[in-house]
């Protein structure tokens, strides 16, 4: 196993870099500044093209007030259309299968899967009405390692092939092209601010003390991890020794043998996690992967929302593994959350200074700059007056 060096803080006017200052976790005008400019410039997952195998299936994915339909027309192609009726502005989809049309549920105005308008109740109505100036806008869309990437932003970030492609070669053993769901989508709704949710994914220093189940199984994955501009990886590698939990035990015992014969010997004794600024994570266990996001539901509140995908695999030692890995896995989200929801009310303490960061926290570093750039207000001690 080879390791690499944990790369260096940037230096700054404070010789030690600290993290934030609290009020930027909890403030209804930096919410909003996020959106605009962090969020919506950048490529988010609406689903993986499994999840829309046939013609008329979609997924809808909302960001914000914006809401996109992504969809398989009958030619088999993959289409990103706003999810907004061209009459007066209603929700279209909610999610699912749609037979042949796009219809309005609130005054039936059809469109294609294309987006373009087919069709109005009472068209005489609308004597001026010309269809082809109506059609449903399209949202930029790019489908990379499998998953379908969308943008709402007018001045889009750098596309996923052109981010992703300096990790593509240690990716491509997982052949994520060819995954199929192995469970239900899930989103959670959590009592932290989005950028403390992220803050958490992107360090590992914590791991050790907050989760002891992946301690007792892993080594620290911040003893093998390296970055590239917008991802950063760890490894977590299994231990020799056993786990005293017997999930856990069992799983380090049998994963090896039972992954699937492509994966070379290391990829099968090895968790690896890729966290993607502004809002994403990629976990690759050796029988599954996940994706995640961090989304704001409000000053304060945060959607987690993610999908599991595997290999086709009907073994029963499979499903075993699956089973296993998901419950050891749950358990890690649980302890995530609860870290956060203290941290969040720990910083609305009066007494809360920023505290210096561990190199270990270099990723988390990264994203901070990252948002003093695009929010300079960020860097103020307190809130400034124009934000009240």
């Amino acid at each position: 196993m080879s390791v690499t060096p944990v790369r260096p803080l940037d230096s700054a006017a404070d010789p030690i870099a600290r993290g934030l200052p609290a009020w930027v976790y909890n403030h209804p005008q930096m919410t909003r500044l996020e959106y605009e400019r962090i969020l919506k410039p950048s490529w988010q997952i609406a689903c993986h093209i499994s999840q829309i195998p046939c013609a008329g299936d979609y997924v809808t994915f909302e960001l914000g007030a914006d809401s996109v339909i992504v969809l398989r027309d009958p030619s088999g192609d993959i289409r990103a259309l706003r999810n907004v009726c061209r009459h007066r502005g209603t929700r279209l989809l909610e999610g699912g299968r749609c037979r042949g049309r796009i219809t309005c549920p609130y005054h039936g105005w059809t469109y294609r899967y294309d987006g373009s308008l087919l069709a109005t109740p009472a068209r005489d109505s609308f004597p001026d009405l010309n269809l082809r100036e109506h059609a449903l806008d399209a949202v930029r869309m790019e489908v990379t390692l499998g998953f379908v990437f969308v943008c709402f932003g007018a001045d889009p970030a750098p596309p996923p092939s052109q981010l992703w492609a300096p990790v593509m070669e240690e990716l491509a053993p997982y052949r994520f092209e060819q995954l199929v769901p192995t469970q239900p989508q899930f989103l959670e709704e959590w009592d932290v601010d989005w950028k403390i949710a992220m803050d958490n994914y992107l360090e590992s220093y914590h791991v050790p003390i907050g989760h002891p189940g992946l301690n007792r199984m892993f080594t620290p994955d911040y003893e093998d991890q390296r970055g590239v501009p917008g991802i950063a990886r760890g490894i977590s590698w299994l231990r020799e020794a056993p786990s005293s939990r017997w999930s856990e035990r069992v799983y380090q015992k049998y994963i090896a043998e039972v992954s699937a014969p492509h994966l070379p010997e290391p990829n099968r004794r090895s968790w690896r996690f890729y966290s993607c600024l502004p809002n994403l994570g990629i976990d690759i266990m050796p029988e599954q992967v996940d994706f995640f996001q961090v989304l704001p539901r409000a000053p304060g509140k945060a959607l987690i929302r993610g999908a599991a995908f595997g290999q086709p695999d009907d073994r029963r030692e499979m499903r075993l593994m699956r089973w296993l890995g998901n419950r050891i896995n749950t358990q890690v989200n649980r302890e995530d959350r609860m870290l956060c929801e203290r941290l969040q009310r720990g910083m609305a303490d009066s007494s809360y200074r920023p505290g210096p960061l561990s190199q270990i926290e270099t990723w988390m570093h990264e994203f901070h700059n990252m948002l003093r750039a695009r929010i300079p207000e960020i860097g103020l001690p307190s809130a400034p007056e124009h934000f009240a």
